[in-house]
């Protein structure tokens, strides 16, 4: 009976396996009895009933996907291949249909003939993207009618030349896409648009004239300083500075201005020349709007009237800071405290710092001073004033408050790039210009001492004008301005002199 066990549960195994599989073991014959025995026919019955339909299904199981699929089935594998076979078939419909229908409007569909939906067959999402690109698009604009080369189309009353109005319009709508990227010309998906000439050739010429504006917009902001920044050229010349040695570092902006930025900056050495320790780099901007109206301070001026070029505003920029650094030679020279040049380069000025430790000196507008101290400022800028017409041959020009600095006990001139020679066409008006902002700045601090506008003019010029009015005061002066060679040599008299316990004799003009 053991032996009929043995070779049941045999046989019972071979069912499962795979006919790929190894070959079964054979079994040992069993006698006839055997055979014939009721137990045995009932334990075979039995094992029939339990492969149809098996009583224990183990539900741990992994569902069987693409990657764990068992091969051991041979309905499996049918399954499988038969799938691949429809998929390769439906891809070669599609082909056909792409082949057979290209750009035409009317298309012809294998869609009957499919084995598989695209929809159904999940597995392949790049066949779904081909399937939809074979369906005409609705979002997809219409392309213009061609005209013939003969010029119309149609017969009879139905002629449509080139020219039809309606045939334009539809041409000019299209070739709205050729417009540049930013030009937004709208959606007219599912609207029958139409332009006509003069519209399209309207919107064509603003189109050009936008993309002219916009390159001339970037061509200025890359060739141009702004508030805080300079250009690549300008930074280009700083690095070199410091490449060179000549400064050690550059930091932050301190001072911004119409026609400047003013950075700080740690000094290096020129040619084995000590440079100040602490420099300001005088940056004048390249922008060009604030000199249009400045070219009456250099063009009269005789050191650089042969130079000066309307034509090449540029150089007007250039010649700006040449200008100041040889007023700041000159001041220099005279004694007058201003600060001392370093070097120029192009348009970039470096001069030394007027302050103490990365802080500029204060200007005269923003230091709050004793009635002592003012009083000693009012004396020492209008020394400062006759020195510079007197022994400087210059004129400010634009002196003020806000162009004066307090420092260690002493008023600092800067910004000279505009001051101009006694000689200059307006010379007489900026000097009086200059004489009433210093004298309405110390009556308006309360310097008792602070002389008028006229008094003031005289004393720094040496003129002797006297006038009721002010309106007759510059009327005297534009018709000295116009008689040049009178000026000169009335500038030769005396100037009264002006004394100050704490300032000290002021100069005089030597007869």
């Amino acid at each position: 009976m053991d032996q009929v066990g043995i070779t049941v549960k045999e046989e019972t195994d071979s069912v499962w396996k795979s006919p790929w599989g190894a070959p079964n073991k054979m079994t040992s014959p069993c006698s006839l009895a055997d055979v014939m025995s009721e137990q045995l026919a009932k334990q075979l019955q039995l094992d029939e009933e339990n492969v149809g339909f098996p009583s224990n299904v183990d539900v741990n199981e992994p569902l069987i996907t693409g990657d764990n699929i068992d091969t051991a089935s041979d309905l499996m594998l049918a399954q499988m291949m038969q799938m691949e076979f429809d998929r390769e078939f439906d891809t070669q419909l599609r082909r056909e249909e792409k082949k057979l229908n290209g750009e035409s409007k009317v298309s012809v569909s294998f869609e009957n003939y499919r084995m598989v939906h695209p929809y159904d067959d999940s597995d392949s999402s790049e066949d779904e993207v081909d399937w939809q690109d074979t369906c005409h698009d609705p979002y997809r604009p219409d392309k213009p009618t061609t005209t013939p080369k003969k010029g119309f189309v149609g017969k009879g009353k139905n002629i449509t030349t080139k020219h039809d109005e309606v045939v334009c319009g539809r041409k000019n709508t299209a070739r709205m896409d050729n417009f540049a990227p930013e030009v937004q010309v709208g959606d007219g998906v599912g609207m029958d648009l139409k332009l006509s000439n003069q519209v399209f050739n309207a919107l064509k010429q603003h189109c050009y004239s936008e993309q002219r504006r916009s390159a001339r917009l970037h061509e200025k902001k890359e060739h141009s300083t702004a508030e805080q920044a300079v250009d690549p050229k300008t930074r280009l010349l700083m690095y070199k500075m410091v490449n060179a040695g000549t400064l050690e570092s550059i930091n932050g902006c301190f001072s911004t201005g119409k026609e400047s930025v003013v950075f700080h900056a740690k000094g290096g050495s020129i040619d084995d020349q000590a440079v100040p320790e602490e420099c300001a780099i005088k940056v004048f901007k390249t922008t060009l709007n604030e000199f249009k109206n400045r070219d009456k301070y250099i063009k009269d001026d005789y050191r650089f009237k042969d130079r000066f070029s309307k034509l090449n505003p540029r150089k007007i920029i250039r010649m700006w800071a040449e200008k100041e650094m040889h007023n700041l030679a000159r001041m220099q020279k005279a004694g007058i405290p201003c600060p001392e040049v370093v070097i120029l380069k192009k348009h970039i000025l470096v001069m030394s710092f007027i302050g103490e430790k990365q802080v500029p000196a204060p200007k005269l507008k923003e230091i709050k001073l004793s009635s002592e101290d003012m009083k000693q400022a009012y004396y020492q800028v209008l020394h400062m004033m006759q020195q510079l017409y007197q022994e400087c041959n210059l004129v400010h020009a634009d002196l003020s408050e806000y162009n004066m600095l307090w420092h260690n006990g002493k008023v600092w001139l800067i910004d000279v790039s505009q001051s101009v020679e006694p000689t200059h066409p307006h010379g007489l008006e900026f000097l009086f210009r200059d004489c009433r902002n210093v004298s309405l700045f110390f009556q308006k601090v309360g310097v008792s001492e602070a002389m008028n506008e006229h008094e003031l003019f005289n004393a720094v010029s040496g003129l002797n004008i006297t006038a009721d009015n002010e309106g007759e005061f510059i009327a005297q002066i534009e018709g000295l301005e116009k008689m040049n060679e009178d000026h000169v040599q009335k500038r030769g008299k005396k100037a009264p002199s002006y004394h100050s316990d704490d300032w000290g004799p002021l100069m005089k003009n030597s007869g």
